[in-house]
């Protein structure tokens, strides 16, 4: 299975195990992984899952779409390399990825 390394705000990695088809966002909650809320579950309808794409992976994970685009909007320290994780569906080409946790999701 394809793995990606989330990495918390005070450097804190976890390499999670996720399968293809599932969201990066699903991956942490069901792992545990601190710093994810995913408050409306997956739905592209908040920003509690956003997290920075490291730059070899950002060209992988696509461009975000309109309605993400502007749900990004609403996190306080969004980056040219910010996404919702809910919005990145696991796949083996982003076998290894690693994403970054802002200090806190509103």
């Amino acid at each position: 299975m394809p793995q990606v390394t989330y990495i918390e705000h005070n450097g804190t990695a976890h390499q999670v195990e996720l399968e293809e088809g599932l969201s990066v966002m699903r991956g942490a909650v069901d792992n545990g992984v601190p710093g994810i809320d995913a408050d409306c579950g997956g739905e592209c309808a908040c920003a509690t899952c956003h997290v920075f794409v490291e730059e070899p992976w950002l060209d992988k994970t696509g461009a975000p779409s309109e309605q993400e685009a502007s749900m990004l909007s609403f996190a306080a320290t969004a980056q040219p390399n910010s996404r919702l994780s809910c919005q990145i569906t696991m796949s083996q080409a982003l076998d290894g990825m690693v994403v970054r946790l802002p200090e806190a999701q509103h």
